[in-house]
């Protein structure tokens, strides 16, 4: 990986923040950050079957984010200026990774978003050394999961 952020990282962020602006997707991220919950793929398609705006609003903020962790994981964005500005992809990665294993195994696909579930392990690692508690405030917040 780049030690040295230049402006082809700051143009490309940049892009990646114009699309997050975007009317649809700014909705998508919205209800996913506050109200998409399931526990596995049957209460997946139980609570967002397939043609509901919530399908959609899924599969469009998990392929953003698992696109743009690709981007970073290729090293076409510096990771750690990545990191220093943007964390909703962790937040994408923490509620969908129950689902993870068992999507994986039903598509028999062990690559399903591989490339966020990359990024967010070494963020893990990087948030730990820079703000050790950073993560649990974000799985009390969007995950609602109680202090460890």
């Amino acid at each position: 990986m780049r030690n040295q952020v230049d402006h082809h990282d700051a143009e490309l962020l940049l892009r990646l923040y114009e699309l997050r602006r975007e009317e649809k997707l700014r909705q998508a991220r919205d209800w996913y950050a506050r109200e998409f919950k399931a526990e596995s793929i049957e209460d997946f398609y139980r609570k967002f079957p397939r043609g509901t705006q919530e399908n959609d609003f899924f599969r469009m903020v998990v392929s953003y984010w698992d696109m743009a962790a690709s981007i970073v994981n290729k090293g076409l964005i510096n990771e750690e200026f990545f990191f220093e500005n943007t964390a909703e992809f962790y937040v994408a990665w923490m509620k969908v990774k129950p689902l993870v294993a068992s999507w994986r195994e039903k598509r028999k696909n062990p690559n399903i978003w591989k490339s966020l579930e990359q990024l967010a392990e070494r963020y893990e690692q990087w948030s730990a050394q820079r703000a050790p508690e950073a993560l649990e405030v974000f799985r009390q917040l969007f995950l609602g999961e109680p202090s460890r």
